[in-house]
């Protein structure tokens, strides 16, 4: 069986501590640059989840025990760690995920950031909200708030950040005493693999009980079974609004399981006749088509004023013909890899063809060049449609998230419309404005329906200290980043009476010859 030279393991799952081995079939991850070259291939065990879920559990009572700060002890040996393998794990993601190699090493760098930023305590971090508080009621009677743990935690993760994404639940989840199981994307699970082989070696070193936390790799079924587990007490999921529709519906009569969807975005940019031009084009240009366009925060839409039109599409359209599309490993500077696979570049294809079908201008045709390796690469597309709609449909400005590098523009002639058009969609996970205008920044800060936004810079990027999520398909209110605690652990309530000062209240009787 093939496994990467990044890996401790060949292909395994996780349980209860014991690495067990996969037979080939069933899952095969391959190099998006070099499709012949398979990085992780293993089967897709049903049968593992009852028994990751089950180990999860006996470790609960053990791993709460431990207390936060042994807890957070942990988590910064998990961090240390991530730091000394920050090349290993680069290299992984970008020959799974086929991200260039400064991108890939981008995502490598930020696993250890987030224990950082979890486990701050400062003014406005998640740990200070979390921290509970009491007052008293009384003389001899407190009330206390305190926070407890959801228990085993499901954690699916996303092929596009395969290790950030679900690292960004894991960390929170672990802190607050809850165990996991992480299923990671098909596609990529060998970063997977990777992130829990530095989990494991945090926790056997802390000599913390087996089971804390859980790999199980698979396909659907293996999702399928795991998303409707009786066993487990949380779902937090990163990806696409088809899946978290599912899961929403797997768990419609589990009203007491927390479920934290993170989904993609239709976002908006809009550019008003006062921006600053050659920053929104550079903008609007990097964050249409970085990662290849295979982000959730990507800018899909570009709203932009009908005086400052020709010349800012005109700009982003040179711009991305520029950018430079070719092997991530190269040794000069490339911007854009593969896309994750010939399906997704099919569909980007498609999509690009639909809307010059149905109404669109194609401005900039997004093509599959011809590059070494046979990888599924595409040039940046950018398509001008008459308006957008948030419905389903055949028109070119119709709400649909097509994952890759294609860009749609439509033209407005007033803020008023400039916002409606931005808002013309049901997702609602970034959007971003470019003005100087404080009267324009203060309306669309208080009316874009995202939950990240920005003003004179791109939708794509956000900061962990920051909360991270959408309204509509793009998330149900459980922002992640700073917010990620939140979702990991549920406020309890308690009255402390400490003396026998009970007060006997109207019509109640009571003598102590009662108790005999």
């Amino acid at each position: 069986m093939s496994t990467h030279a990044s890996l401790k393991h060949g292909p395994s799952d996780l349980i209860g501590g014991e690495w067990v081995r996969l037979s080939e079939g069933g899952v095969r991850s391959e190099n998006p640059a070099k499709p012949d070259e398979t990085v992780w291939e293993g089967s897709s065990e049903v049968g593992h989840v009852d028994r990751a879920v089950s180990a999860a559990r006996s470790a609960l009572r053990a791993w709460g025990a431990m207390g936060i700060e042994r807890r957070a002890e942990i988590l910064r040996r998990f961090a240390e760690i991530c730091k000394a393998r920050v090349d290993d794990a680069a290299a992984l993601i970008r020959d799974e995920t086929g991200k260039v190699q400064w991108d890939a090493k981008g995502e490598a760098g930020i696993l250890a950031g987030k224990v950082d930023i979890t486990l701050d305590d400062s003014q406005y971090s998640g740990r200070r909200r979390m921290a509970g508080f009491r007052f008293d009621m009384g003389e001899s009677k407190e009330a206390r708030c305190w926070f407890r743990p959801h228990g085993v935690m499901a954690v699916l993760g996303p092929f596009n950040f395969p290790m950030h994404l679900p690292n960004g639940h894991i960390v929170p989840a672990l802190l607050m005493g809850n165990t996991v199981v992480f299923k990671p994307s098909d596609k990529t699970p060998a970063c997977g693999q990777m992130l829990v082989e530095m989990y494991d070696e945090a926790l056997r070193e802390a000599g913390a009980p087996a089971g804390v936390v859980n790999l199980v790799q698979g396909a659907a079924d293996v999702a399928v079974s795991l998303v409707g587990h009786d066993g487990i007490d949380g779902l937090l999921f990163t990806g696409s609004w088809p899946v978290g529709r599912r899961i929403l519906e797997a768990n419609l009569d589990r009203p007491g399981r927390i479920v934290a969807l993170e989904m993609g975005g239709n976002n908006p940019a809009v550019v008003m006749p006062d921006a600053d031009l050659k920053q929104a084009a550079m903008e609007v240009a990097r964050c249409a088509f970085i990662t290849t366009g295979q982000r959730c925060t990507c800018t899909r839409r570009l709203v932009i004023h009908e005086a400052v039109a020709d010349q800012v599409i005109g700009a982003v359209a040179k711009i991305a013909s520029n950018l430079v599309v070719g092997q991530p490993d190269a040794e000069h500077p490339v911007f854009m890899g593969p896309l994750i696979n010939s399906m997704s570049l099919d569909g980007v294809l498609a999509a690009q063809q639909a809307q010059a079908k149905n109404g669109g201008e194609v401005i900039l045709q997004c093509s599959a060049p011809d590059i070494p390796g046979g990888g599924a690469y595409a040039t940046p597309g950018i398509t001008r449609v008459n308006r957008f709609t948030a419905t389903d449909g055949d028109d070119a400005g119709c709400d649909v998230e097509t994952f890759g590098p294609l860009l749609r523009v439509c033209m407005v002639s007033s803020l008023d419309e400039a916002i409606e058009q931005a808002n013309a969609t049901r997702f609602g996970l970034a959007a971003s404005i470019f003005t100087q205008e404080d009267d324009a920044i203060t309306r669309f800060l208080g009316e874009a329906n995202a939950g990240c936004v920005n003003v004179n810079c791109g939708t794509a990027g956000a900061s962990s200290k920051l909360p991270f999520g959408g309204l509509g398909f793009s998330g149900n209110h459980r922002p992640a980043g700073s917010f990620s605690l939140d979702y990991c652990a549920y406020p309890t309530a308690g009255m402390i009476e400490s003396s026998g000062a009970a007060p006997l209240p109207a019509g109640m009787a009571f003598e102590d010859s009662w108790l005999g």
